[in-house]
């Protein structure tokens, strides 16, 4: 049976501290009151004798050496080391934090989210090579390919958006026409609201919005299903079966995501035409021969192919963004929610630089 935790004080020399016994919560008794009544100032602390000791027992013995200025001799190793995490620990808790200068601390803010961004863009391009390589090997295995996945992310990715998108659209036409009229009619120049609906649906808005709607309906699931599957390890589990995770998750995602994105937004363009259209009518008189007639005139075939173009580029950084957000979760549930949010910004952010690239591209190549 262990012995009960004690000590002696030896007079000479100074006086030495000797501790005996094991120095555990469960040994302890009395030995922290009876060393708070300590007449004499021991010069050292003796171990030699210790059998065991815990944290309670190691913080005692710290308190000794720290208040008396003891020299502690006799320590096992691992008693040492168990009194220097003990010494590490014994700092005084700040009630505030330093005091930082607000230009010291925006500065900190903006180098930190700048070496977050630069991250973060070097694990996007990481991935997209992973991507391209998962794509490689499919094209040489095509038996691999998951058709059922692929078929069944065409129809949450383009048939399940219509309505919604249809509806924005829709709404998109109305008010561009709603406002150009507004702003035409000063200068008694009306029919030229065609060509403003005509124009901006086509070349920005239809594919522009649309990627701004998948990314923030389909991006976010992409994050929030894989990283759902991260917290549960089944993404590890796929992998222990010989399952490729970028198989049976990625790759069905963005082959739906680039293949659907041309049609939804030709899908939105026309919409927001039907929308802009009937607004003409209605409240400018203009019967719908007219509206479309004007449209074949100043809409060009360089318009429609502007959107169809940006359409597939922006599914592809929806998809990626989304899925390499869902493969980062890791933690606990709140991952998730900051990974949704981080590809659905991510992307929008994405998509809106690409598209302005795009805009001084087709410029310089003469496609106005």
């Amino acid at each position: 049976m262990s012995a009960a935790a004690d000590f002696n004080l030896d007079d000479r020399e100074g006086g030495t501290l000797r501790f005996t016994g094991d120095m555990t919560l469960a040994r302890l008794g009395t030995l922290p009151q009876r060393l708070e009544s300590l007449a004499t100032r021991p010069a050292r602390v003796d171990l030699g004798e210790v059998g065991r000791m815990d944290t309670v027992g190691a913080w005692l013995v710290h308190r000794i050496v720290r208040d008396h200025d003891a020299e502690l001799v006799g320590a096992s190793p691992e008693e040492a080391h168990l009194l220097e995490q003990v010494a590490a620990a014994d700092k005084p808790l700040k009630i505030r934090p330093d005091r930082t200068l607000p230009l010291f601390r925006v500065l900190n803010q903006i180098g930190a989210a700048t070496a977050m961004a630069g991250h973060t863009m070097l694990g996007l391009i990481g991935f997209y090579g992973a991507v391209l390589v998962s794509y490689w090997d499919l094209l040489r295995n095509p038996g691999r390919l998951r058709w059922n996945a692929i078929v069944r992310q065409f129809e949450v990715v383009g048939v399940e958006a219509l309505a919604i998108i249809g509806l924005m659209s829709f709404l998109i036409g109305v008010v561009i026409a709603q406002q150009g009229a507004i702003q035409l009619r000063q200068f008694g120049a009306e029919v030229f609201t065609i060509n403003l609906v005509g124009r901006l649906t086509f070349r920005e808005l239809g594919v522009l919005m649309t990627a701004i709607m998948v990314a923030g309906r389909s991006g976010s699931a992409f994050a929030a299903q894989i990283g759902s599957m991260r917290l549960a390890e089944e993404v590890d589990a796929m992998r222990t079966i010989g399952v490729s995770p970028m198989e049976a998750l990625v790759i069905p995602r963005i082959t739906a995501a680039v293949a659907m994105m041309p049609l939804l937004a030709f899908y939105a363009a026309m919409v927001a035409l039907i929308g802009g259209g009937l607004f003409c009518w209605t409240s400018l008189d203009m019967p719908p021969i007219t509206f479309v007639s004007r449209i074949r005139e100043v809409v060009p075939i360089t318009d429609v192919y502007q959107g169809l173009i940006k359409a597939p580029v922006f599914g592809l950084i929806i998809a990626i963004s989304g899925c390499f957000q869902g493969m980062q979760v890791e933690g606990n549930a709140e991952a998730v929610g900051l990974r949704t949010t981080s590809a659905v910004v991510q992307s929008i952010f994405l998509v809106i630089v690409l598209d302005a690239f795009f805009a001084v591209f087709f410029a310089s190549v003469g496609w106005i």
